[in-house]
């Protein structure tokens, strides 16, 4: 090991590897490598990173996966110029925000193999990064901030704890991939048609019972899905309830529907009340009619088939959500969908 550092010094290297050396520290003579752009420490025993490290303004990647690090270290934080960064396989519990804070040009953090419950709110800074990697932690939850990292084009959160997904996970557009295998999921937020660049869905081993509304528009070339609890189409009788709409719900269709030309009083007007274009923007659509609507009315499922809405070879068929506004629209002749019951 030493042998690497003392040449590294003498030849002004731009590179270092120090992976698989048995070491427990790292050598604060690293620091007086100030061209130093690649750091390898993976495979040791390092618990902790010298402050010293600081002075490493261009380092660009550091290795320190499979380690012993409890924590994030602080002086990451001001390395302002790092783009990669793999942390996987140590005893993280917690990412600390002042450390996020520094790493705005990011492309890659990788956190693999740790115990993390919760990523901070502070990731929105991180505008740059292209791939985030929580895989096989203790995720709980995932900050609504995730939806500010617009560049982001894969994220891996296999094997975590997580119930939901924030909607704002949609804002991130550019996704291509999206692994959400093995959580506690039993339900995506709607809106999924806005991830019209996603080719990969992993959603194996959750408690789905259904894919979002407009599901079958995207053009995923894999689809995992293994292991969930999908409904089946096993069709039976059922009494309809009464047909009722309160107030509220009259009108916001009304206002809705106004809404959509441009010409109406209403929809030169509404713009001049914020909340309640907060509210009306929560209405969904009918499937059958596409008349507008406020709240779901009739949930419904229709049963695509995977290789004919997707660029995939499969023959099977999934089930996907659906809203119908009334029972009227649901009775009329020629559709595919079919009322969820519950048993």
């Amino acid at each position: 090991m030493t042998e690497s550092v003392v040449r590294a010094l003498y030849g002004n290297a731009t590179s270092l590897n120090l992976g698989s050396k048995k070491l427990n520290v790292v050598p604060k003579c690293v620091s007086r490598l100030p061209n130093l752009s690649v750091l390898l420490l993976n495979n040791n025993s390092i618990s902790a990173l010298p402050a010293e490290l600081r002075c490493l303004k261009h380092l660009v990647e550091l290795n320190l996966g499979n380690n012993a690090l409890k924590e994030v270290p602080a002086v990451l934080g001001h390395l302002e110029s790092l783009k990669k960064l793999y942390l996987f396989s140590n005893q993280i519990t917690a990412v600390p925000p002042d450390v996020i804070d520094g790493l705005q040009k990011l492309v890659v953090l990788n956190l693999n193999h740790n115990k993390i419950r919760r990523l901070p709110p502070e990731i929105k800074s991180l505008t740059r990064l292209r791939h985030l990697s929580v895989l096989d932690n203790k995720l709980e939850e995932v900050p609504a901030e995730l939806g500010h990292l617009t560049c982001l084009t894969e994220i891996n959160f296999t094997s975590n704890n997580l119930p939901s997904l924030p909607m704002q996970l949609y804002q991130c557009k550019k996704l291509t991939k999206l692994h959400l295998a093995r959580n506690k999921l039993t339900s995506l937020p709607e809106g999924i048609r806005a991830l019209t660049k996603l080719q990969v869905l992993d959603v194996a081993g959750n408690k789905l019972s259904m894919f979002p509304v407009e599901f079958d528009s995207l053009r995923l070339k894999e689809l995992y899905y293994e292991g969930n609890r999908f409904v089946r189409c096993e069709p039976m009788s059922s009494v309809q309830d009464v047909e009722v709409l309160m107030l509220k719900e009259l009108v916001a269709r009304f206002v809705l529907k106004e809404d959509r030309n441009r010409s109406s009083l209403v929809h030169r007007t509404l713009p001049h009340y914020p909340t309640l274009s907060e509210l009306l923007s929560n209405g969904s659509c009918c499937a059958l009619c596409l008349n507008p609507f406020l709240t779901t009315w009739l949930e419904c499922v229709h049963f695509v088939s995977v290789r004919k809405e997707t660029k995939m070879r499969s023959s099977k068929t999934i089930p996907v959500r659906a809203l119908l506004c009334s029972y009227k629209c649901f009775n009329t002749d020629g559709h595919s969908y079919y009322g969820v019951a519950t048993r």
